[in-house]
């Protein structure tokens, strides 16, 4: 009988459960990172370990680098790693103060005449990249690298001067669209979550779910011969109604049927493999890259099954 007093120890979850399947896959095949992450996200664990790691891909410049976006190899920081830092930070409670501040004066500092960000900069030329990732002289701006920045400063509410100027790239850039392809409308969604004007987001998002529609953009996966895949994308990489609302509180949600989600999210969690991981849909070329992909996009699919109520454990 345990001692007056002790705490109760945290139930143990089954060893067949889809998280302790999962654990057991980020053990054996993830970075440092992301194994401090799932602790956090899954089982408790404090996020200063979570920040600690991220350390190691920070550069001086306040940017991040190091293949923390797994397509793209090398130490230079580039605005990929660098949204993805910030995701990481969000994830943990610690997008704020000075760490931010820095972040937000390396984005100046690569951001193109109009203010936004390339979806590369050139100095990754040199480095191992995706081929389906190109790196130019004089990149464009770009909403997926810009759109998911903004937001997730917005959401935290960070005040910089680069937002101004980005903010207005993005929404000339979501209102403007006419033809898209999923992981541009996926930065818009991100964009449009956190942007502080919610009617304007709320009448751009309801803009983009009828172009989801036109253009079969979200497939049905009882269906999936009639949904083209987007032109440049690996066979069968199809985007699916949880990839645009993560969330049940994301503005794509409205675009679904109550229906159509749980088909989306039965899908999400048939995905889980033996291995207890999830797999990686975009284009394999290279081992590390898919490996190290694996356990986020693991850890994505488990937070999403989780939002909506999903037994996970």
């Amino acid at each position: 009988m345990a001692a007056t007093g002790a705490s109760a120890l945290p139930p143990t979850p089954p060893p067949d459960s889809t998280v302790t399947r999962a654990e057991r896959f980020v053990w054996l095949t993830a970075r440092v990172l992301e194994q401090r992450l799932f602790a956090h996200q899954f089982r408790g664990g404090a996020p200063d370990p979570v920040e600690t790691a991220l350390d190691a891909y920070r550069n001086e410049d306040g940017g991040y680098g190091h293949a923390l976006e797994p397509d793209l190899r090398g130490p230079v920081s580039q605005p990929l790693h660098t949204a993805h830092a910030l995701g990481v930070l969000d994830a943990v409670g610690r997008c704020a103060g000075q760490r931010v501040e820095r972040v937000c004066r390396y984005l100046t500092s690569v951001s193109t005449a109009d203010g936004a960000l390339p979806a590369i900069h050139p100095s990754q030329r040199g480095f191992p990249t995706a081929p389906f990732v190109p790196v130019v002289d004089d990149p464009p701006s770009a909403l997926l690298a810009t759109g998911p920045v903004v937001g997730l400063l917005n959401r935290n509410e960070v005040w910089h001067a680069w937002l101004f100027r980005a903010t207005d790239f993005c929404w000339q850039a979501v209102e403007s669209l006419e033809e898209s392809h999923p992981y541009e409308i996926e930065a818009a969604v991100a964009f449009l979550d956190s942007a502080p004007d919610r009617p304007r987001a709320q009448a751009a998002a309801d803009r983009l779910g009828r172009l989801v529609r036109a253009h079969r953009l979200a497939a049905d996966p009882d269906d999936l011969d009639a949904y083209p895949v987007s032109p440049g994308y690996a066979p069968g990489e199809h985007h699916f109604p949880h990839d645009y609302a993560r969330t049940p509180h994301s503005l794509a949600r409205s675009w679904f049927t109550d229906d159509e989600m749980a088909r989306s999210l039965d899908h999400l969690a048939s995905e889980q493999q033996e291995d207890g991981g999830w797999p990686v849909r975009w284009r394999h070329w290279a081992p590390a890259p898919t490996m190290e992909a694996r356990p986020l996009v693991t850890i994505e699919a488990l937070r999403t099954l989780r939002s909506y109520g999903r037994p996970v454990s």
